[in-house]
């Protein structure tokens, strides 16, 4: 009688599998899809996405990386598409609806090879030297700048503002990204730099776009403490406290035992006689304005006023920091530690009236190298827009100040690089060969898309633009407002070499790391608990759903 056989778990119960083609093709329809939701955002003439999250609330972006930020993704495969654009974001943050588009693009020309029985392997190292190759290309093409510059680097500010909601102010907001980064930038060892940490952006609804401005110095969105305060001091004294201007309070729980009203008159007269030691300590610094990071006690708000002194309260730390180098002076932790060597200055702090609500300006510093966009706009979705434009317009500034290359928008650098990529697929193996023409077509999609969103007929664009650059007419590329194919660089659609570059680096290793996953592992859901409290999710057979 034959031996039955005993089933083995290898994997825990509930896990489910799915190997080979099938596990790839799950992936890569994943990423396309998220790549095709994006498609129609990208470029001047691309459309936005009215986002809502689970509370209710609402966004209205054409910003890749917020759009997929706020998507709340499930899919794995997809959810590194959403991890390509942070990191593109951080990087050099442009390029990310791009950088997600063309890894749709490089996966969907994949999977076309591997229909035909094509190893991913062979793909992903095809990929990998077409990806080479292409940044090649950029350096090769791109041309150098002064990277200070006026004019130039206001024309790459407008590029990059020319896709956002807020584009119809793009030459308002470009002239006051290039004054901000210009008032900041510093040189070291023959190189130009800037932060975007020491331009401070901050956003109140009300009036229009046009409004905003561009403050010398740090705006707070906060107000004096004390109504007796002065609200306007020339020749200010600045002290940083990272301390609070209250009495401590014991860790542990105490009791005071009270047997006559005297003693506790005596006990809040000790309170106040501390605070007031505390406030003579600054008055005594010659400090006349307060920035506490803490809190500041009634108490000591009263002595401060009758000094004075202006004063306000719970400052973030990074807006400590920014005060510290702009006005020179040091955080203090200990109120014994103040002295007039500590202190910072400025020509005027002042608390105006900004919409409904107070804020303070330091203005007039000693280092010039921090400066306030103060945003306003009509309503809280286009302040909130405006600032993720400025953050886009600051960055790409930033990296034309560093590396001062720059290429032409409007699809020229993209189909120059497949138009040198199919040069270069004919001095490849056969199979790499195909891997490398296919991704010079991937590439060749986004002045596709561009010209889809704008209106126009993409395959007569790209043929066009084909024969310009075969006669090389390297900048040749999609004037999306007038519909004509123009000198790119001359109409003024310019970007930075080093976001194009970083576009293919990411684009490239995020399709690659898709394409080399043929088996996935999903574990079971968790078990719902009994009262339909559901921990469920979503997606048959344990595979989350997107």
């Amino acid at each position: 009688m034959a031996q039955q056989a005993v089933p083995i778990l290898v994997l825990k119960e509930g896990t489910s599998r799915t190997t080979g083609k099938d596990a790839r093709r799950s992936n890569i329809y994943a990423a396309r899809v998220i790549a095709e939701a994006l498609a129609s955002s990208l470029g001047p003439r691309g459309m936005d996405k009215l986002l809502v999250d689970s509370f209710g609330n609402a966004t209205i972006t054409g910003d890749g990386a917020t759009i997929l930020k706020e998507m709340e993704v499930q899919h794995p495969a997809a959810k590194m598409l959403v991890e390509v654009a942070k990191a593109q974001d951080d990087e050099v943050g442009d390029g990310t609806t791009s950088v997600v588009v063309l890894s749709g693009k490089l996966l969907e020309s994949a999977n076309e090879l591997l229909d035909q029985e094509i190893h991913s392997t062979i793909i992903t190292e095809g990929y990998e030297k077409a990806m080479e190759q292409a940044v090649k290309v950029i350096d090769e093409i791109a041309e150098k700048i002064d990277p200070l510059d006026k004019n130039v680097l206001k024309k790459i500010a407008m590029t990059a503002l020319s896709s956002k909601i807020v584009s119809e102010y793009k030459d308002f907001l470009a002239d006051l990204v290039v004054d901000a980064a210009l008032q900041v930038v510093s040189e070291k060892d023959g190189k130009y730099t800037f932060s975007l940490d020491e331009v401070k952006i901050e956003k109140k609804k009300g009036e229009s776009l046009e409004e905003s401005q561009l403050v010398k110095g740090i705006v707070l969105d906060k107000e004096v403490v004390h109504p007796a305060m002065p609200r306007r001091i020339e020749n200010a004294k600045i002290a940083l406290l990272d301390t609070p201007l209250e009495v401590e309070k014991p860790e542990w729980t105490a009791k005071i035992n009270v047997t006559d009203p005297e003693q506790l008159r005596l006990f809040l007269e000790q309170e106040a006689q501390i605070l007031k030691k505390m406030v003579d300590k600054i008055k005594e610094s010659g400090a006349n304005v307060v920035f506490c990071q803490k809190g500041i006690d009634d108490v000591a708000q009263h002595y401060l006023a009758k000094a004075g002194i202006l004063a306000v309260r719970r400052v973030k730390k990074s807006d400590m920091e920014k005060l510290a180098r702009a006005t020179g002076a040091r955080i203090v932790t200990k109120i014994e530690d103040l002295s007039s060597d500590v202190l910072g200055s400025a020509e005027l702090v002042e608390e105006r009236k900004v919409a409904d609500e107070k804020m303070v300006f330091v203005e007039g510093c000693p280092n010039p190298k921090a400066v306030t966009i103060l945003l306003r706009g009509g309503a809280e979705h286009v302040v909130d827009e405006a600032e993720r434009a400025i953050h886009d317009a600051l960055s790409v500034v930033r990296n034309v100040i560093r590396e001062p290359k720059i290429v032409a928008g409007g699809g020229a650098v993209e189909i120059e690089v497949a138009l040198k990529l199919k040069e270069f697929a004919k001095t490849l193996p056969s199979k790499e060969q195909l891997a490398v023409i296919k991704y010079a077509e991937a590439v060749e999609s986004i002045p596709e898309i561009l010209a889809q969103n704008a209106g126009l007929e993409p395959v007569d664009i790209i043929a066009e633009l084909r024969k310009r650059h075969s006669e090389a007419e390297k900048w040749a590329g999609i004037n999306v407002y007038s519909g004509k194919i123009e000198n790119t660089m001359d109409v003024g659609v310019i970007e930075p070499a080093s976001v194009k570059k970083q576009v293919f680096k990411s684009a490239t290793e995020a399709a690659i790391m898709i394409l080399r996953i043929d088996d996935i592992i999903a574990a079971a859901p968790p078990k719902e608990k009994k009262g339909g409290e559901g921990g469920g999710m979503p997606g048959a057979g344990g595979m989350p759903g997107y």
